[in-house]
């Protein structure tokens, strides 16, 4: 079983295509595979979660980071019509999201149902956890004159409703409706009490969850069971997707500039309830300059016209929220970082094309403070914040890779820049994206 990390603040489908012939490995966008397992296992709405894919030689989809809209939240392999029906999402689920999906996948997508499969032991966000995050913004906004810059769609809340024991899963849902009713109640009642402006139509929100658990029914299954199933059955190629960027976990991120769940390898285990010695190799995804949505330290960030060119070309903007991702120069020392903590076997870089137009590029290698470098990235946001940058200025290319196909035809520069990256890092790459179609990604082996 293999693992896909983005590598860096920001994860989008833009990331990467990839298919291996070895591995059936596919992010975002499927290719035709009879052996595939694609799970989440630590997600919600994710503010850069888009794809595009095509379905019969049309498009049925869409694809952030292009400029081509977006979609939220469904795994990749929910899109191909080819994919075995070895799908699972664990995470937080939001049961009018899923009805919404229902309906969208309904009207675009054939099969789709065989293919997504919801856990029971998922955490459940209710509406209330929405409006509660939206009141956390408006406080910390209030007292401390800035805000985590969250997506507002209850994501903390949800996870702290968890950490406090009184969160409601599928299962419960699934199950005994009063007796959900009654839990639904209580955990209605103490987030009303913790905020006295929040309003919850208990009766109407219970009418509408009736009518979801019976929509979102047959999606539901036991995941943890589900997934032994298919690692000690017959052998299949799984590849377990990652919705959200390493600097995000909530533990080794930039916190509190963070999710609230684990976005790195080990959340494979904690959010699948997959045994450690099942992981294979882990590919680390990493755009081939740095981009972050919302707020937070970012020590290459280019706020100028590099920046801002970056942004345009690349599309940067974020699905959930629409806000314009910050973007700035490849930052190998937090990429670096990434990599202490999931251990990749591999990289995947992708949007090389939007860097084509530069006559020269920066790479960050080194963080200073006073003068000095420091040895490693900083769990202090403070001391992130107020960091310098130590860049190595590599040439441009000046010209269009969009149309290149093998690692030979691109431009000298453009290889230089990929090798100075597997030097940095001593971690090899074996995908170059330098397009959005599944054919733009360059096969490195």
């Amino acid at each position: 079983m293999n693992r896909l990390v983005p590598g860096d603040f920001c994860f989008e489908s833009e990331k990467v295509t990839l298919v291996t012939s070895e591995q059936c490995a596919i992010l975002r966008c499927p290719a035709p595979s009879s052996e595939m397992t694609a799970p989440q296992p630590c997600s919600a709405r994710s503010a850069h979660h888009a794809l595009r894919v095509s379905s019969g030689g049309e498009q049925c989809g869409t694809h952030c980071g292009r400029g081509l809209g977006g979609v939220r939240l469904p795994p990749a392999a929910q899109w191909s019509p080819e994919q075995e029906r070895h799908l699972i999402h664990r995470g937080r689920e939001e049961p009018k999201e899923g009805k919404r999906r229902v309906t969208q996948n309904t009207a675009g997508l054939q099969g789709w149902e065989e293919r997504l499969k919801i856990s029971d032991r998922a955490h459940i966000v209710f509406n209330f956890h929405q409006a509660v995050d939206g009141i956390q913004e408006q406080q910390r906004q209030q007292q401390a004159g800035k805000n985590l810059g969250t997506t507002k769609k209850g994501i903390g809340p949800a996870y702290s409703s968890k950490a406090s024991r009184n969160g409601l899963r599928v299962c419960d849902l699934m199950s005994d409706f009063s007796a959900f009713e009654e839990k639904f109640r209580v955990l209605a009642g103490h987030f009303q009490t913790m905020y006295l402006t929040l309003n919850i139509d208990v009766d109407a929100e219970l009418e509408q969850l009736k009518g979801f658990a019976e929509r979102l029914r047959p999606l539901v299954t036991d995941g943890v069971y589900f997934m032994h199933k298919a690692l000690t059955g017959p052998s299949k190629k799984i590849l377990v997707e990652g919705a959200n960027a390493a600097l995000l976990d909530i533990d080794f991120g930039t916190y509190p500039f963070v999710t609230s769940s684990n976005c790195t390898v080990g959340g494979v285990c904690t959010g699948l309830g997959v045994p450690p010695s099942h992981i294979g190799r882990v590919y680390g995804v990493v755009k081939a300059y740095t981009t972050r949505v919302g707020v937070g330290a970012f020590p290459t960030e280019q706020d100028n016209d590099i920046g801002a060119l970056l942004q345009s070309r690349g599309s940067e903007v974020g699905v959930t929220t629409g806000r314009r991702r910050r973007c700035g120069w490849l930052d190998l020392v937090l990429v670096r970082y990434a990599h202490m903590i999931n251990g990749f076997t591999a990289l995947a870089l992708t949007k090389l094309d939007i860097l084509d137009t530069l006559p020269e590029i920066n790479v960050g290698v080194a963080y200073m403070v006073d003068g000095q470098p420091l040895p490693s990235f900083p769990a202090n946001m403070d001391i992130l914040s107020k960091v310098s940058v130590e860049y190595r200025t590599l040439p441009g290319w000046k010209c269009s890779t969009e149309g290149v196909r093998s690692f030979t035809e691109l431009p000298p520069e453009a290889q230089e820049y990929i090798r100075f990256i597997e030097d940095f890092l001593q971690v090899p790459v074996k995908w170059v994206g330098v397009g959005k179609s599944r054919e733009s990604m360059i096969k490195l082996f």
